[in-house]
């Protein structure tokens, strides 16, 4: 007997073969593709988690490129001197994986992503703010943040940390301490673009610090038991 196919089975056979190699265009490397607004897939969620980690914000990580996925694009653009179109093309995505790539310490032992490595400000920010309140722990780990924009200061999260004489933490050992809920949501706050210290590059706690040079820089704000100034 003779089995005889109908075309609707095969037009529908092609089409659900089409369907899921779309799908899986969709869900491509980052770099594979350029990204716009209205593009969606893992590569979109990887380009979000890439600009949170620098500092920009992006909204929800959700893999869907929208105005604020858009917008955080042409921040990053503009600030390293890229075409400013909003889209994620090839020298935008370069650039964004050479800075958000791994950072190494002084004996070549990776010490996590470069810029915004968010499990080490969570351990810097439990180590220096511990007992503080929350705000007052995001503002230590904004200070950080701040720091990789001045030309002052290293230009990675591990550099700046372990910079020497630059924390107290590092130099008893509580930065190794493992860090609270509190410390890692407020690392997480801070890498999403949250400043409660309002652009500061250093904090002091004034009953425990006789420094001239840190009580000369001008004062900005006081949150908890510490001053952030600039």
């Amino acid at each position: 007997m003779k089995l005889r196919v109908r075309p609707r089975w095969i037009i529908l056979l092609v089409v659900v073969i089409l369907s899921i190699a779309l799908s899986g265009m969709a869900y491509g490397a980052l770099g594979d593709r350029q990204l716009g607004r209205g593009s969606k897939g893992q590569e979109v969620n990887d380009l979000q988690s890439k600009l949170v980690q620098l500092g920009y914000v992006v909204g929800p990580i959700d893999g869907k490129f929208g105005p604020k996925t858009e917008a955080a694009i042409r921040n990053f653009q503009k600030d390293h001197g890229l075409k400013v179109d909003g889209l994620a093309g090839t020298q935008t995505i370069k650039e964004l994986k050479l800075l958000t790539g791994q950072s190494t310490n002084a004996s070549g032992k990776s010490v996590g992503n470069k810029n915004i490595d968010v499990n080490l400000l969570a351990h810097a920010v439990n180590g220096e703010a511990r007992g503080e309140p929350y705000r007052g722990q995001v503002a230590v780990a904004a200070v950080i943040i701040n720091r990789i924009a001045d030309p002052a200061f290293p230009k990675t999260i591990a550099d700046i940390i372990y910079q020497p004489g630059a924390f107290s933490s590092v130099n008893d050992g509580q930065i190794n301490l493992p860090p609270s809920a509190s410390a890692i949501k407020a690392a997480q706050e801070a890498a999403s673009g949250s400043d409660p210290s309002k652009g500061a590059l250093f904090f002091f706690n004034p009953a425990k610090t006789t420094n001239k040079y840190i009580w000369s820089r001008p004062q900005i704000i006081k949150i908890g038991n510490h001053i952030f100034t600039k």
